[in-house]
Parts: structure tokens; C-alpha cells; sequence
């Protein structure tokens, strides 16, 4: 029997093409164990793009400044309702005459309204909501439980194994530094994803690709944003 699996960490509201791997998986191993990387242009855990009148920028969720080496899974929000309310503002300053925004945005909003002390929970309930909306259903299963050992490669191979995944399918960005001949021997199948990303209607000039899955959903409405899923499965 095959069993596809992902491995990805919990980042924030994360791109279309995130979603669109769902589609062609069976389980999704939440990477919640490893380093957290805060101000680099690696730093996604706990951010995402959306489209202004002035560029894209940041859709950020507060958090306490970790040390360094944090595991993801213990990193904790900043307290109080400040970084929501800036989220939300912002989206409504740029989002309120969107096709799809009396549908969304009231759902963005209750994603917001329930309180977690840590980034994953929170990562997480927004995923489930977001998941919820497009009809998606996809089991989860955290790396924090199941006691990983190993990096890279290594660390993605025995995840694999442990939750009896037969085949792995990757973002191309991870062709660098893949090591098949590892996957090979443990028996996992290595498959890419193909993803063209689509073109739907944008305010404030020329389409930007690969934003926040908010800007989709508030562009494009719910069923606007299935079907660009399933037109690029």
C-alpha cells in the first residue's frame, strides 16, 4: 500500500502551492521539532506576504523574541491582542473591496479570535481553518512526537519510516541538498511537486505570485480558490 507523505514546518498562511500538495498526499508530518529562523529571508514560520497599494509586505504573528536554537514547537506569542488587531486592519485596509472578502474575511477573523500561548497551536488552528475552507482534509502528525534523531536527509528519512510512508513528495526548492540514494535504500519513493502558480485577479497593479493563501482566498473567494487548486493539481 502507498502512503505519500509531507513534511513541511507549521509556517503561517502559507502560498497556494502548500496547499496544492495536499491534494496529491495522504499525510502531512508537521516539521514542529527543528530550529525556529527568525530575521532572515528564511523566515516564514511565523510570517507571509499579502498585496498592498505599495508592494507586497509582511503579515506578521507576534511572538517573544526566542533564543537561539528554539525549537519550533516553543516558541511562544507575544501577549495581548496588539499583533491581531495590525493583522487584521491591514487586512482590511487592503482586502475590503475584494470579491471574495464578506465571504472570508469573517472566517480570517474567528481564525484569530481563539488564544494560544505558542506559534504552532496557533499555525495549526489557522491551518485547520484554512483547510476547512477549501474542503481538504488532511491527517497531521507532529515530528516533536515521534522522537526524531538525525538531520537533513537523515531526519526526513526516518520520519518517513516511522510513519510508514512509501513515498515523499517534495517542493522543488529541496532538490539542492536531496540525497536519493538515502531514500532509495530505505525503500521511500522520492516525488516532486509540479506546481505552475495561476494568475487571478489582484488590486493595486501588476499580479504578485506566491503571497499569502489569504490573498487567494480574499481575491478569489472560497470556491474561486478550489478550483485554481484542483486546475493545478
Amino acid at each position: 500500500m502507498t502512503l505519500t507523505a509531507v513534511i513541511h514546518q507549521p509556517d503561517f498562511a502559507s502560498y497556494l502551492g502548500f496547499f496544492q500538495r495536499f491534494l496529491n498526499a495522504d499525510l502531512y508530518i508537521v516539521l514542529d521539532h527543528v530550529q525556529f529562523v527568525h530575521g532572515t529571508s528564511k523566515s516564514w514560520t511565523h510570517r507571509d506576504r499579502i498585496k498592498t497599494a505599495q508592494g507586497d509586505r509582511w503579515l506578521t504573528v507576534g511572538i517573544r523574541k526566542p533564543s537561539f536554537g528554539t525549537p519550533i514547537n516553543e516558541v511562544e506569542l507575544a501577549p495581548g491582542t496588539g499583533w491581531i488587531d495590525q493583522n487584521l486592519s491591514l487586512l482590511r485596509e487592503n482586502y475590503r473591496k475584494s470579491a471574495g472578502w464578506s465571504e472570508v474575511f469573517p472566517r480570517i477573523e474567528a481564525l484569530y479570535g481563539k488564544r494560544f500561548d505558542l506559534l504552532a497551536d496557533f499555525n495549526m488552528h489557522f491551518l485547520d481553518g484554512i483547510l476547512d475552507m477549501l474542503e481538504i482534509t488532511m491527517p497531521t502528525v507532529r515530528s516533536s512526537t515521534l522522537s526524531p534523531e538525525g538531520h537533513r536527509n537523515e531526519l526526513l528519512v526516518e520520519l518517513l519510516g516511522k510513519v510508514g510512508a512509501t513515498r515523499y513528495l517534495s517542493g522543488l526548492g529541496a532538490r539542492d541538498y536531496m540525497r536519493p540514494e538515502l531514500f532509495e535504500a530505505a525503500g521511500i519513493e522520492i516525488e516532486w511537486q509540479h506546481f505552475v502558480h495561476p494568475v487571478y485577479p489582484q488590486p493595486f497593479g501588476e499580479f504578485i505570485p506566491y503571497l499569502s493563501i489569504l490573498d487567494t482566498l480574499l481575491n478569489c473567494g472560497i470556491a474561486g480558490t478550489r478550483d485554481l487548486l484542483w486546475s493545478c493539481k
